[in-house]
């Protein structure tokens, strides 16, 4: 079942090439529902005409022979200023379509074409790669932003917040799962602030021994403690004027959350074996992958330093609650990874995308990244298949509940678990469309609303 077309991208116009009048009727016919502004032309002639007057997002033009993709492609870019080009042609090998792409079009795709093929490459060149609403709003190309991917409605509200507390000089904590991209978040609200000429220092407080986390923060005297032979200064003072990204906040000990309460609210501290107070303007981001609040429960972390650094909290989604970006992000971490390796891999096999977004993605966007660089070491094809991917995405462990005799209850308040938690997994998948979940559901829309309503879902 395709995606439903984000709204954001209903309106992109698209010129379709093609000499035969059949072919361009039925693409026509596949991407018309989709909601694109259609301009079907016979010739590059025609196409030329149009182009001078107008403004396309995405060309699809038909080649008759491999020999003619590169003239065509040549005068399409030269007249289109800018559109994204996908090739179509009867000569479906490898060679052409590698040789394709390496001239400049955004896909190659052999004839007999499926609808399935067509619209998932119109959809990819439309939207990917996908920056985040802060950088489309600024027209910023600062890189921290640009790698924010996401169309999940979840992390439309992360972009939103990000825009919110950008300029403001409060303490924003970070929170989410391991691998979630929140040291991206902080540098984003960073390059969006008033700060954003100032330094941006990054502390991973997690990896740093308790006895030296101090002296890191703060700096130290010489002969504060054994092997301090000169005075060093700490990352509060790197970062004056700009910002400080504590990462792993929860790891710091009682004594140092003193300290951390103290600069937070006064902008003031001594460094390791010194009398003298120094004074600092910094902006604090914080960060954490455990839940604070039973932190402060169980007595391990203070419950002033909490009420002070929980001010503003971005809370970031994991991956499996937003599946419908996994082929974005996949494709964005194969742009990187196929630009440093010089390798000509124009995309994943359906076989390969299905794998990636049915796995539960544990390590979140951080092990996608890992196994998207993986999958471009071991890819010799054109395509990333099934055999590049981890055993662990083929193979997941997931064994089923084990159901005890005396669990057993009616069939019905058996399946009811199960099934509201693979509609809300649809519904996350689909943004929250329920049309497009009844689609993908195989249900009608109104026996969906009715469960929706049964399983409490009805925020979802």
């Amino acid at each position: 079942m395709l995606e439903q077309t984000d709204t954001r991208t209903a309106t992109a116009r698209i010129l379709i090439l093609d000499n035969d009048p059949v072919t361009r009727q039925g693409m026509e016919s596949l991407l018309a529902p989709m909601g694109y502004d259609l301009e079907p032309v016979g010739s590059v002639q025609a196409a030329g005409q149009l182009l001078r007057g107008s403004q396309v997002d995405l060309v699809i033009a038909d080649v008759a022979e491999a020999v003619d993709s590169a003239r065509v492609l040549r005068q399409l870019r030269r007249l289109s200023d800018g559109a994204k080009i996908i090739l179509v042609s009867s000569i479906g090998t490898v060679e052409s379509a590698v040789q394709a792409v390496k001239q400049g079009a955004e896909d190659y795709l052999p004839k007999p074409l499926t609808a399935e093929r067509l619209c998932r490459a119109v959809q990819k060149a439309i939207c990917e790669p996908v920056p985040s609403k802060s950088e489309v709003r600024s027209g910023s190309t600062n890189q921290d932003l640009s790698h924010i991917i996401g169309q999940d409605r979840r992390m439309s509200k992360v972009f939103d917040m990000i825009e919110a507390v950008a300029d403001t000089q409060t303490t924003v904590l970070i929170t989410g799962e391991s691998g979630t991209g929140k040291s991206l978040i902080a540098r984003a609200i960073h390059a969006r602030s008033l700060r954003s000429r100032e330094p941006f220092v990054e502390v991973a407080c997690g990896a740093i021994p308790d006895s030296l986390l101090e002296s890191e923060l703060f700096g130290h005297v010489r002969g504060a403690f054994t092997d301090a032979h000169n005075d060093k200064e700490g990352k509060f003072s790197a970062a004056d004027g700009g910002t400080i990204f504590l990462d792993e906040i929860a790891t710091a000990s009682p004594q140092l959350q003193v300290k951390l309460l103290r600069v937070m609210q006064d902008k003031q501290f001594e460094p390791v074996g010194s009398n003298d107070t120094r004074q600092v303007d910094v902006r604090a981001i914080l960060a954490t992958n455990r839940d604070l609040w039973k932190e402060v429960e169980a007595g391990r972390f203070r419950q002033d330093l909490y009420y002070r650094v929980n001010v503003i909290n971005i809370d970031l989604p994991p991956l499996r609650q937003r599946a419908r970006d996994i082929p974005l992000l996949c494709r964005h971490f194969l742009d990187k990874y196929v630009s440093s390796t010089r390798r000509h891999i124009l995309g994943f096999s359906e076989a390969a995308m299905a794998a990636l977004r049915r796995y539960h993605w544990p390590g979140n966007v951080r092990e996608l990244e890992n196994c998207v660089e993986r999958a471009v070491a071991l890819c010799r094809d054109a395509y990333i298949d099934l055999g590049d991917l981890p055993p662990a995405l083929l193979n997941p462990s997931h064994a089923p509940e084990r159901i005890e005799p005396k669990e057993i209850g009616s069939l019905k308040e058996a399946l009811a678990g199960p099934e509201k938690r693979i509609i809300q997994a649809a519904l996350e998948a689909n943004g929250g469309n329920r049309q497009a979940t009844a689609r993908q559901l195989g249900i009608n829309r109104t026996t969906l609303y009715k469960k929706i309503k049964r399983h409490g879902l009805d925020g979802a």
